[in-house]
């Protein structure tokens, strides 16, 4: 454990953590700012979002199997919303004071440029798959790079890590909520949690996205209200919380040495970890929308970003703050729980529960997709994503009766190494997102429905299959 405790620091906390922060940097002045100037647009397209006849790819087949853009909004949301935003929060906040907040919401501006391009990247080379279509970044560091081994290797990492790694994670944190709010035994809940996500992630993608098109906004809303009239109740509060949340992101009146270190590292970390921009993983669920333009794919998960980091984990950290129980010596989950506890009452207790498992089932449909997604990249057996299907389910009842210190030290890991992957395809790649970005403004400017055509890139037409000459 020491060894992978320190391999996972080094990679997590230098190389990663300066890799991701720098892109989006690069990103953010080479877009323009896109994630700040197009904020009206990202809107206007997310209500729209719910049609799945936007293709123009292919105006003349049936829609009834696509997933609309607003379906692989809420599979990716689904990913980025989970417990971490609950537990982790409470957990930076405690390492790293109220300031760590503040560098959680720079990450999320940042990063967002990040989001833009890999998502625009994985519209712009997906492909069809059986009923929707699939991409991601194993897809287009293949077709837009042109190594075979260097996708398979990001495909097997990504599959390891969220699809096996962290839906025993998942499992494991609902199957402790239940038990301790509930008395529910952990062999009955796994074996129930294993039937349910072995039934809907038979039915593939669309059967995932439909549980979570529910599930996920409901959930997030529920949250970010209970978060909302804790401030209300709370607001003479909150103008003190806003001060201490700056004073500590940048040192001032800090009685202790280091805390301002503290501070940016555990807000770098939950940002980039929570909102996954950068990751390689949402670009995987951003690829199955039938949309008229890549860009727009990418606005709506720049969207996403801001809907996990800007309100969600804001949310927690702003219940846990104006409670004032921060420094209580609880962390975790424990410590959402008891702010809630001490400003709504007892019975938010089994609020937070409730919202954890929501979370948490939601996250394990949308992590089991990436697998799928990559694993159809490397093999495209029906015999192998079967086989996927199973290991999902074994891993989800294995997670919720053991520890899994190991398993979520490995995870990290991996998870790192994915990232790394991804991050160097799309600075190398990054350049046909800002021609997609410029074609969709133009277009914009001539107030039409952008719509992309393979000519506007000559150089990938040929690897751009799913778009029109």
């Amino acid at each position: 454990m020491e060894i992978i405790n320190s391999i996972n620091d080094f990679l997590s906390t230098y190389i990663l953590v300066a890799l991701l922060l720098g892109a989006g940097i690069y990103f953010t002045i080479r877009l323009k700012g896109m994630q700040f100037t197009m904020i009206g647009e990202m809107f206007r397209l997310l209500v729209n979002s719910g049609h799945k006849h936007d293709d123009a790819a292919d105006l003349n087949k049936p829609t009834e199997k696509r997933i609309s853009s607003f379906q692989a909004f809420v599979v990716s949301l689904a990913a980025r919303v989970g417990t971490g935003n609950i537990a982790g929060v409470a957990i930076a906040i405690v390492l790293g004071g109220p300031g760590a907040i503040f560098w959680m919401w720079v990450v999320a501006l940042l990063g967002s440029a990040n989001a833009f391009v890999e998502s625009t990247l994985a519209q712009l080379f997906k492909v069809r798959g059986d009923h929707s279509y699939i991409g991601g970044p194993a897809y287009y560091i293949m077709k837009g790079i042109g190594k075979r081994w260097y996708a398979n290797l990001f495909a097997i990492l990504i599959t390891i890590t969220f699809s096996l790694a962290f839906s025993s994670v998942q499992s494991n944190t609902m199957a402790i909520a239940l038990k301790s709010s509930f008395g529910v035994d952990p062999v009955i809940f796994g074996a129930i949690c294993s039937l349910l996500t072995l039934l809907i992630i038979c039915g593939g993608i669309q059967r995932i996205a439909k549980f979570n098109e529910i599930i996920v906004p409901i959930m997030a809303l529920m949250y970010i209200g209970l978060a909302i009239y804790v401030v209300i109740t709370r607001i003479t509060m909150f103008p003190h919380v806003m001060a201490l949340i700056f004073e500590n992101a940048f040192g001032f009146n800090q009685a202790l040495g280091g805390t301002l270190g503290m501070a940016v590292i555990q807000g770098v970390k939950r940002g980039l970890f929570s909102n996954e921009a950068g990751e390689g993983s949402t670009p995987n669920a951003a690829a199955t929308a039938a949309v008229s333009h890549p860009v727009k794919q990418g606005l709506i998960q720049t969207l996403g970003v801001f809907t996990d980091t800007l309100f969600v984990c804001s949310a927690t950290a702003f219940i846990i703050l104006c409670s004032g129980v921060f420094d209580s010596g609880l962390t975790g989950i424990e410590l959402t729980q008891r702010a809630l506890e001490n400003e709504v009452g007892s019975a938010a207790v089994i609020f937070v529960a409730l919202a954890v498992i929501m979370f948490a089932f939601s996250s394990i449909l949308a992590n089991y997709f990436f697998g799928e997604a990559n694993l159809r990249f490397i093999n495209p057996s029906v015999k192998i994503r079967n086989l996927l299907r199973v290991c999902v389910a074994a891993v989800v009842m294995i997670g919720a009766i053991v520890s899994l210190d190991v398993v979520w030290a490995i995870a990290d890991i991996t998870m790192a190494l994915m990232a790394l992957c991804n991050i160097i395809a799309i600075i190398i790649l990054g350049r046909y997102s800002f021609l997609c970005l410029k074609d969709y403004r133009r277009q914009l400017k001539e107030g039409k429905d952008p719509v992309y055509r393979k000519s506007v890139i000559p150089e990938i037409a040929d690897k751009t299959e799913c778009w029109p000459d």
